[in-house]
């Protein structure tokens, strides 16, 4: 499949907190010449306020509803690179739309590393406030099972740069 026919289907990313869905959709994007969508960057903004406090003011069943339909738009908006909140595949709609409309990415890494990078970036996500490592561990076994029910493709990226995963991820999605 050449670039063009593989950039018709929009690429999404999924998987945990700190697994690098927003830092590799960057990259994916300038190098596949393809726009950016951010399912909670769309959230936040028909919303009018942010994800955290969405949680806090409407609870979590609100900010999903919200998010399917972000993710509706977005995957009939047209190719882009999807990078999605963690929790996108709660939702069986959701994994749905991810399933058929996108190519889908998982990606992974351990929870030790994932921990790191959020705090390397001073990142603490309203689903993990409090223990957030047993928190994690938590999520990691509530959706492990619904990230490879919609994944085309599963990458580990712990020690592997943002370029390398990129290349993992394009590699597959042109051919």
């Amino acid at each position: 499949m050449s670039l063009a026919a593989a950039g018709r289907r929009p690429l999404a990313l999924v998987g945990l907190s700190g697994a690098g869905k927003s830092t590799v959709a960057r990259v994916l994007a300038a190098r596949l010449d393809l726009p950016l969508r951010d399912t909670d960057a769309l959230v936040s903004a028909a919303a009018g306020m942010p994800v955290a406090q969405i949680f806090a003011e409407r609870g979590e069943a609100a900010f999903r509803a919200l998010e399917t339909a972000a993710l509706t738009v977005v995957l009939a908006d047209g190719p882009a690179v999807v990078a999605t909140g963690g929790g996108i595949v709660l939702r069986e709609s959701s994994r749905t739309l991810l399933h058929t409309g996108a190519f889908v990415v998982w990606l992974d890494a351990p929870d030790a590393a994932l921990l790191a990078r959020l705090h390397a970036h001073d990142e603490m996500r309203p689903l993990l406030v409090g223990d957030a490592a047993a928190r994690l561990a938590t999520l990691r076994a509530a959706r492990a099972t619904l990230y490879a029910e919609v994944a085309h493709l599963h990458v580990a990226t712990d020690g592997l740069s943002v370029a390398a995963v990129a290349d993992v991820i394009i590699s597959s999605y042109v051919l």
